[in-house]
């Protein structure tokens, strides 16, 4: 999975690094950050072209947020399989651009 930087998303987007940290604080971006690292990590597939949010994963986030899920939760809910007989996830629901599935499963756990 492609994951990019902070200070390069704020570059793209035109705006200061501390604006990024905002969104991610507050729950409006998914961002990693390794193990051995120091700085955030925001995993592409949540991006349009742009820079800017794709419209079905903020719609996703903020689902996540109103039912509670932030930080390790958020992190657990997307590694959550979506049926019962195959393996899908809500990640591959957001990756596949299948964001209303992803918002329905997630307002079926709030």
């Amino acid at each position: 999975m492609t994951e990019l930087s902070e200070s390069w998303l704020a570059s793209r987007r035109g705006v200061d690094p501390l604006q990024i940290e905002g969104l991610r604080r507050a729950g409006e971006l998914i961002a990693v950050r390794p193990a051995n690292g120091s700085e955030w990590r925001y995993p592409s597939w949540q991006f349009a072209s742009g820079g800017e949010t794709k419209p079905g994963v903020a719609r996703f986030l903020a689902a996540a947020r109103d039912a509670g899920f932030r930080g390790p939760e958020l992190a657990r809910l997307l590694d959550r399989r979506v049926g019962l007989v195959d393996s899908t996830t809500v990640l591959d629901l957001l990756r596949s651009g299948r964001e209303d599935a992803a918002v329905a499963s997630v307002r079926a756990l709030g």
